[in-house]
């Protein structure tokens, strides 16, 4: 027989192993996949390097992939810390960016010094609140916040929906459905040739870092994540703790709705995120909930978003073959951490050790 056997604590140089071992293993079966659907997998992956960092714009277009991704990966590992397992960065993306662009449309007229801030400021109050409601369920009445956050990001993606069909239709669109355009004061501006977006998303990295390594709440949001029941015996306010840390969470997602609908949209769409909330979850996850490692793997993730779109064109290679190839590579990955944490034991059956 064989049992799964939990390894008391991995050395650092068997997480490194592990995880260089996963990757070079992912590399080969893309490989080996990419071969077997006509394609040379070399031409592939040197085309998904060039396409993300062959020339200064795609560089650029790498890095404003991974501000969002960098975003909603923080609120995600910040839920996750506590255990509190957070599938609606979905949905709080988008309630950010909507509490963001009702307030670009009602202080229109306010400059982008005062503007930008204040919508920054109600992207977290959206994003917040919006992931409050799960953690409010959970305390009172011990529902599943896997559920209930999964749901809430249908509610949320088809009230921006309604939205842009309804109430917030542009009138002079015809017969596109969409929202009017932000001003320019509602924009964010750019420096080095991309949007600011990636100062803010540092200094976001920054203070979870703090937040979780340095500070009171951090230190809650590790013991209740370790055990609640310790938590309480601790004097620990479970409820408080674990709104607090979810509002924390949900707002970061929020701010990602916030840059998104402000720099690239420069408007709201249904279409805004482009399934980055789900994305987040693994990224988060890969960075084992460290904000300095979520930075370095969302770029890394981002660099591999950008240079599969670029193969599409390059080598015409279809969209659902660069999905494949992502996946492949994040089943590995993921799956490293199984036997880095776990092995397998053969053991004898007990029908034989009778027998001897």
């Amino acid at each position: 027989m064989i049992r799964i056997v939990r390894r008391p604590d991995p050395s650092r140089r068997r997480d490194i192993v592990t995880r260089l071992a996963a990757v070079f293993a992912a590399l080969v079966c893309a490989s080996l996949i990419m071969a077997a659907l006509g394609y040379n997998p070399v031409a592939v992956f040197s085309n998904i390097i060039v396409g993300s960092t062959g020339t200064a714009h795609r560089i650029r277009q790498t890095i404003v992939k991974a501000i969002p991704l960098t975003t909603l990966s923080l609120g995600v590992a910040v839920c996750f810390k506590m255990k509190f397992w957070n599938i609606g960065a979905e949905g709080q993306f988008y309630l950010g960016a909507l509490f963001a662009t009702w307030t670009a449309y009602h202080f229109k007229t306010l400059p982008a010094g005062a503007l930008l801030p204040l919508m920054f400021a109600a992207s977290l109050i959206g994003g917040g609140l919006w992931a409050l409601i799960p953690a409010v369920l959970k305390s009172k009445f011990r529902t599943s916040e896997i559920l209930v956050t999964l749901m809430l990001n249908y509610v949320a993606t088809k009230f921006i929906t309604y939205l842009q069909y309804g109430p917030w239709k542009d009138p002079s669109a015809g017969g596109f459905a969409k929202m009017p355009k932000f001003v320019d004061a509602a924009v964010l501006p750019k420096l080095f040739g991309v949007h600011i977006g990636w100062i803010i998303v540092l200094v976001l990295a920054l203070a979870v870092h703090i937040l979780l390594a340095k500070t009171k709440l951090g230190y809650e949001i590790s013991v209740i994540g370790e055990s609640e029941t310790t938590a309480r015996y601790a004097g620990i306010s479970v409820a408080g703790v674990t709104a607090a840390a979810v509002m924390i969470g949900g707002g970061l997602c929020g701010a990602a709705g916030f840059m998104q609908a402000s720099a690239i949209e420069k408007s709201l769409t249904d279409q805004l995120s482009a399934g980055l909330g789900f994305t987040a979850v693994i990224t988060a996850w890969l960075a084992r909930l460290s904000a300095p490692a979520v930075v370095v793997v969302s770029l890394l993730f981002a660099a591999l978003l950008q240079g599969s779109a670029y193969i599409q064109t390059a080598l015409q290679v279809p969209s659902a073959v660069a999905d494949i190839l992502q996946a492949v590579i994040l089943f590995f990955v993921l799956g490293s951490e199984f036997f880095l944490n776990y092995r397998l034991v053969r053991t004898q059956s007990s029908e034989k050790e009778a027998v001897k």
